[in-house]
This record gives structure tokens, C-alpha cells and sequence, in this order.
């Protein structure tokens, strides 16, 4: 092969390096070109397949994580109170309806109607049973215009409707034949007496489910119904509770006699509450007649007491709000009035101008009675948080001790015109002391916050078990009874562990009133200081180095050492910010040298130290970050604006930074996010674990978000787990917030620079 001459040479002029063009740099040629494309191309998909790789891994990683976060903030728990919220609210409200002196109460039914029968302003309510006995001389009123009878009642649209039930166990019915056989005689006679009786029999549907429950107890697997026949049983009976039930309960009670029955049978009228109290706490009774289903504390109380109670629903009632047949004004109240005439109202006319202006007469069932209790859930259905101030501070009164009273009185008052605990001479020697109680100069309370007390001193509510969403969702008809099996006196309900309550409580020991306001205004407080301290100088010293500093020996140390430091643990910070801002500069970072200091801050363990050091932390990557952002920028941008007669300064503030600040907030954008999400730092610093003060200054003790959830992911409790990760979301969504605001304006300033 003859050899080519170098281009632009003679023959034999060449100089004596030089090679053709193929053998030039290494190049391939020839076959060898192929193999190297193919060799490239293969390296290509291993490149494309690792990358792929690794995008799915993080998203199954990132989908993971979310469905662990999302799984454990919301789903079913089990609550049990040491005071129901509900009965005090009851407690309350009966205080007022039995408190008035023009109001009479009795357990005894007959007694009501007597007071009625003889008093045109008089006005009461019992078991429809003893209306329709007295139909004569009493006037039942309707209520938003619903008159109480068997299709209102069977549909639910007369409002004051309920079922009637009795209670006996599974062993009492084993061990007494007498028991058991009266519950088969009383569900296979009921609906042929009870109309007689006064009361609304059940449907075929409902009576056979209490039949089934019957059949159940004793073990039976046989079609339809099994008729037990009294003729020959004996044995004694002990029956009693509501008064409400007891006329039909004694209707049957004859007819079990009349059939055969031998032994001797006692049914007392004394309410619901009373009869559940001597079934469960005294196990005096074998059945329990009740005109409210069993609650919580009283189907523990059974439990306690080895009594597991079966409930058989063997009819409906109607509270019949009566009047004197000689009352000529009262034919039908809305709910709002049957509110003021038990309530508020001393004249009839106070409810409603048209009538009488005489005194209200009342005449309601006793403390015991479950027909009171189903009254005042109907007709006054407040929950605890609606009360008023007052009522709630009367709540926790009742509820707590003296002490304690007098200490959270002095640490901040109920009333910002009244005392509870305090005198008003003792109120007022304790304000003049040199140091005076935090109460002297706070305002009152608010009603959340006395709200807040009751719960916390008063209801006390404890999760006894939590379960995840995804149980929730499709394990429900198991978790309920596991609860109704292991808490019997746990309410179950759906929780979401993220809610308002959450965000506005501070810190508590107690999960259940465990909320993360302090934290998320710790980290408000520490962040913006970070951003207010590292912002300016980061973007100053980037424009320093890019277009002021020459290259010297000193300014490549200076970049070097600042490359390095995007790369130090962030624990070295911390010890950097406990040696110099915690430490040397404490007089400013416990606000002592400005006259902003606290006994509990004096040691300079602040917002001020923890914001510095976070921001010295994340300085190096805003510097770095703006470096590239800056030269970025055509040097043209430079010149031209240099050649139209512009300083530097001027051409680096209108030109060359408006083009490179959008660069700059991306960068800053993921500074930040890193320093949202510090703990270690923070708490070589000494951001507190466990704090219920809010900060209000930058000199305030304080917590942040990722604090709080490292706090409580060590907690033992699972409900603390849901804590945490509630918290979680509720970092994320800051920090999404923060990152949308800085795109926002990234890309504003972006459009500017076009």
C-alpha cells in the first residue's frame, strides 16, 4: 500500500510523526468500527437498565414509605375514659332539669301522672304505657308535629322512640331453669301483650333475632322457634331496673304464673341505671329490665364481675310528653321549645308569648331512670366541646382537687372577672410578690383551653388498642369483636390521628392528647432564622468568588475548604454550634445582652443557636450552588452591560444576578429541605425532646418536627407510632409548602430575567 502524503506537504516534506488518518488517535477502521458500536451500544443498555433499575427502587422505596406513613395515621381505635364525655354532659344537664324548684321527679311513674292529671300548667314525660292507662285525664303533645303511635314509632319519625330490652347471662340461664324458661315465655307471648300493655311489639324480624339469641344460649340448632312450657317449673327470680319496662315485665310475669310456674318472682321498679348497678356491680338480680341499651362502663362492671349480659330486645316505646287533659294551649312543641320548657323557661308564656303567663310545672322521672337518660341524649344531644366556659369549669371543679385547682387557677385564671380557688385577698397578695404567679398577668383561659384541662384532668381517655388502615378497612366485623370480646367498655372508633386537634395541641404525655403545635412553630422559628442567616451570605460569598476574587492561593483554600464542607456530617455542626454560639456568644443567643432573658434560656440553648448552626450547615451548598448559578451567566450579559457605561456592581445587581437567582433558589430550595428535616444537630444544641411551651421569641426553648417524631418513634406505645407518623405528614406538607413558595418564586424571577 503506498503512503498517502500529509495533506498541505510535498512528498517526502512530511514531518516524521505523522500516520495516516486511520491509525491517528486510536481510531477503529474497518470491521473493528462495527464491534466498537456494538460494544458502546451494549454499554448503553446496562447504563439505561441500571439507571431504570434504580428508578423503580426508589419508587417502590418512596411508594413503601408512604403507605407506611398513610397505613399507621389513620384507622380504627379503641378508647376507654376514665369519665365518659357523654355522661358528664348528661350529669350536667340533669343537675339543671332536677335542680329547678318548680320541678318534681320520682322513679315511680304513677306518681308523675298524679301530679299531671290535676294541673292545667303542669307538663311531664314517661313510658307511653301510662299514658295510654290514663288517656282519660292526660293530652300527649306532638312533637314537630309527629304524634307518637305505631307507624311513627316502627319508622323512627316520632323523635322520642326507643327500644325496651332485658338482660340476663348465659350462666344465670344454665344455672336457673326458671330464668329461662320466663325469657322463652316472655319472647314467645310478648307481641300478644304488649299492645294491651301500652308499648309497640316488634317486628317478625326483630323478635326473631332475640329468639335466635335465646336459642344460641342454650346451645340449640333447631328450625324456627322452641316453645318451653312454665307448667311445673320452680326455682326463684329476681327481676329489676326500669320503670318503663316493669308493667310489661309483670304482664308477662302473670302469664308465666297463670301457665304453671311454681317458684316465687320479685320485679322492682327502679330504673335503668339502678336495676344495671344491682345486676352487674351487686349480682342480686337474674334480669335486668332496661329502657336503654347497656353502656360501656356498666357492660365492664358484668364483665368484672364474671357477668357476660345477653340483651334480647323484646319491644319499642315512645316518651309520651303529656299535659293535663284540662291544659287548652299545649297540642305541639318543636324541639327547641321542649328544650326552654324543661330548661330555661320559668312561664309558659317565656316559650311563647300566646301562652298562659304562669309557672311551668314539671314533673320528669328520677336520676335512675333510663327514660331521663334517653330524654336528655334526644332533646339535648350537646357535646362535651359545645359547652359553654362556665360549664366546662364547673365540670373540672367537681372533678379535681382543691390543690390542683389552686395551682392551674395561679398559672393562668378560668375568669377575667372571678375567682374559683383564690379569694380575692389571696389573689391579690400573691400578685404583689416580688415574683407574681403566671396568672397575675396572663388573660383568662379560653374555652378551648379549659376544654383541654377536662380531657386531660377529668375524661382522661386512654387508647387501649389501635389497628393500622388497611385492618380497619377490611378486617372490621373482626376488630369489633375483639373489642367487644377484650374492652367491653372501649368506645371503637374511626380515628384520623391528623386533625385539627393535632395541629393546635402542644405536647403531651398522654397520646391521646399529644399534639405537634409546638414543634411545627419550633420549626417555623429555627427555619426562618436559618434562611434570614445563610441566604444573604451564601448568594454574598458566591459572588464574591466567581466574579470578584482572582486566583490566589488563599481564595483556593477558601473554595476548597468550602467544597469540603458541603460534605461534613451534620453532628460536627452541631458540636461547632454548642462550642461557639451556645457557649462563647451566649450572652446574645440567650438574649441576656438585649434585656430578653430567661431563667429557663439563660444558657443560650435557643432558637438563635439552633437557626445559626443550621445555618452554617447548609451555607456551603447555598455557596456552591449559587457559584454555578453565576457562571452560568453568558459573559456577555457582562460585557454588554459593562460597555453601556454600567459599573460592575451594577451590571453583577440588574444583569447578572436576576439571571442566575433562579439557579440560586433551586439550590437553596434543597439546602432547606435538609435543614427542615435535622435532628442531630439540634440536639447536640438542645432542642428539647419533651416541651409544651410555645416559643414566642427567638430566645424561646424549643422543639422541632423531626425532634418530636425521633421523641416519639422511641416511646414503647404503638399509639405513639401513629403520632410519628402523622408528624411525618405533617413535615412533608411544610416542607412541600416551603419548596412551592421558593419554585413560585423562582420562576417568577425566571420570566423576569427573559
Amino acid at each position: 500500500m503506498n503512503k498517502q502524503p500529509k495533506p498541505g506537504f510535498k512528498p517526502g516534506e512530511e514531518p516524521l510523526n505523522y500516520q495516516p488518518p486511520e491509525a491517528h488517535f486510536g481510531y477503529a477502521s474497518g470491521p473493528e468500527v462495527q464491534t466498537q458500536i456494538s460494544r458502546r451500544q451494549r454499554r448503553g443498555r446496562i447504563m439505561y437498565l441500571a439507571l431504570a433499575s434504580a428508578t423503580i427502587v426508589a419508587i417502590l422505596a418512596l411508594t413503601a414509605l408512604l403507605y407506611t406513613i398513610v397505613n399507621t395515621s389513620f384507622g380504627l381505635v379503641a378508647i376507654e375514659y376514665e369519665n365518659e364525655p357523654d355522661k358528664l354532659v348528661l350529669d350536667l344537664q340533669k343537675e339543671v332539669l332536677l335542680g329547678d324548684e318548680e320541678t318534681v321527679s320520682s322513679e315511680d311513674d304513677n306518681e308523675l301522672v298524679a301530679g299531671i292529671i290535676d294541673d292545667p300548667y303542669a307538663v311531664g314525660f314517661f313510658g307511653y304505657s301510662y299514658y295510654q292507662n290514663n288517656r282519660d285525664n292526660l293530652r300527649i303533645v306532638s312533637i314537630d308535629n309527629v304524634e307518637a303511635n305505631a307507624g311513627t314509632v316502627e319508622s323512627g319519625e316520632y323523635s322520642l322512640a326507643r327500644p325496651l330490652f332485658i338482660y340476663s347471662t348465659q350462666e344465670i340461664m344454665a344455672e336457673n331453669p326458671a330464668v329461662n324458661a320466663f325469657i322463652n315465655y316472655f319472647l314467645t307471648h310478648v307481641n300478644e301483650e304488649i299492645d294491651d300493655v301500652g308499648y309497640f311489639s316488634l317486628s317478625q324480624e326483630r323478635l326473631g333475632e332475640a329468639q335466635d339469641l335465646w336459642k344460641s344460649a342454650n346451645e340449640l340448632d333447631v328450625p324456627g322457634w322452641a316453645v318451653v312450657e312454665p307448667d311445673g317449673i320452680g326455682g326463684d327470680m329476681q327481676m329489676a331496673g326500669s320503670s318503663t319496662v316493669n308493667p310489661l315485665t309483670q304482664r308477662m310475669l302473670e302469664g308465666f304464673s297463670a301457665g304453671g310456674y311454681t317458684g316465687t318472682a320479685t320485679n322492682e321498679s327502679i330504673g335503668s341505671g339502678a336495676g344495671f348497678r344491682r345486676f352487674c356491680v351487686e349480682a342480686e338480680t337474674d334480669i335486668s329490665n332496661a329502657s336503654r341499651a347497656i353502656k360501656p362502663g356498666e357492660f365492664a362492671a358484668c364483665r368484672s364481675n364474671q357477668r357476660l349480659p345477653l340483651e334480647f330486645q323484646v319491644g319499642s316505646d315512645a316518651i309520651a310528653v303529656t299535659v293535663s287533659a284540662q291544659n287548652d294551649f299545649l297540642t305541639n312543641v318543636t324541639t327547641e321549645e321542649l328544650r326552654q320548657i324543661f330548661t330555661t323557661a320559668d312561664n309558659w308564656s317565656d316559650v311563647n308569648p300566646q301562652w298562659p303567663d304562669e309557672k311551668i310545672k314539671r314533673w320528669i322521672p328520677g336520676a335512675d331512670s333510663g327514660t331521663l337518660d334517653f330524654f336528655e341524649e334526644t332533646v339535648f344531644p350537646v357535646e362535651l366541646q359545645d359547652l359553654e366556659k362556665p360549664l366546662l369549669v364547673g365540670i373540672l371543679a367537681d372533678h379535681i382537687s382543691t390543690g390542683l385547682g389552686r395551682r392551674l387557677e395561679s398559672e393562668q385564671r378560668f375568669f377575667e372577672d372571678e375567682l374559683v380557688y383564690f379569694t380575692a385577698e389571696e389573689w391579690a397578695d400573691m400578685c404583689s410578690r416580688v415574683e407574681p404567679a403566671a396568672g397575675c398577668t396572663l388573660p383568662a383561659r379560653t374555652q378551648e383551653n379549659v376544654l383541654l384541662l377536662v380531657e386531660e384532668r377529668v375524661v382522661e381517655p386512654k387508647y387501649v388498642a389501635v389497628w393500622p388502615l388497611v385492618d380497619s378497612i377490611f378486617r372490621r366485623s373482626e376488630i369489633e369483636e375483639e373489642v367487644f370480646i377484650t374492652y367491653p367498655n372501649a368506645e371503637l372508633k374511626f380515628h384520623s390521628w391528623i386533625n385539627p386537634r393535632f395541629l393546635s395541641s402542644p405536647q403531651s404525655s398522654s397520646p391521646e392528647l399529644a399534639g405537634v403545635r409546638t414543634a411545627l412553630l419550633g420549626s417555623l422559628w429555627v427555619i426562618l432564622i436559618t434562611i434570614v442567616f445563610s441566604f444573604p451570605i451564601g448568594v454574598g460569598a458566591a459572588i464574591y468568588l466567581e466574579e470578584y476574587a482572582t486566583d490566589t492561593p488563599i481564595n483556593r483554600i477558601i473554595q476548597t475548604n468550602i467544597n469540603n464542607l458541603a460534605g461534613v456530617p451534620s453532628i460536627i455542626y452541631g458540636m461547632l454550634g454548642l462550642a461557639v454560639f451556645v457557649r462563647v456568644f451566649e450572652p446574645i443567643t440567650s438574649g441576656a445582652l438585649l434585656g430578653y432573658a430567661d431563667p429557663t434560656t439563660a444558657n443560650g440553648r435557643t432558637i438563635v443557636s439552633a437557626g445559626l448552626t443550621l445555618g452554617l450547615l447548609i451555607l456551603p451548598i447555598i455557596i456552591i450552588s449559587g457559584q454555578e448559578a453565576i457562571r452560568a451567566v453568558p459573559n456577555s450579559m457582562r460585557q454588554a452591560g459593562m460597555a453601556l457605561g454600567a459599573t460592575k456592581w451594577q451590571t453583577i445587581w440588574h444583569h447578572v444576578l436576576p439571571s442566575a437567582l433562579p439557579g440560586i433558589l433551586t439550590g437553596t430550595i434543597l439546602a432547606v429541605s435538609r435543614a427542615l428535616g435535622e435532628t442531630a444537630p439540634l440536639v447536640v444544641v438542645g432542642a428539647s425532646t419533651f416541651i409544651t411551651v410555645d416559643p414566642n421569641s427567638p430566645f424561646s426553648k424549643f422543639t422541632t418536627l423531626p425532634a418530636q417524631i425521633y421523641q416519639w418513634t422511641s416511646r414503647p406505645q404503638a399509639e405513639f407510632q401513629n403520632l410519628a407518623a402523622s408528624a411525618i405528614i405533617v413535615l412533608l406538607v411544610l416542607l412541600l409548602t416551603l419548596n412551592a413558595t421558593a419554585i413560585f418564586l423562582r420562576n417568577r424571577f425566571a420570566r423576569r430575567a427573559q
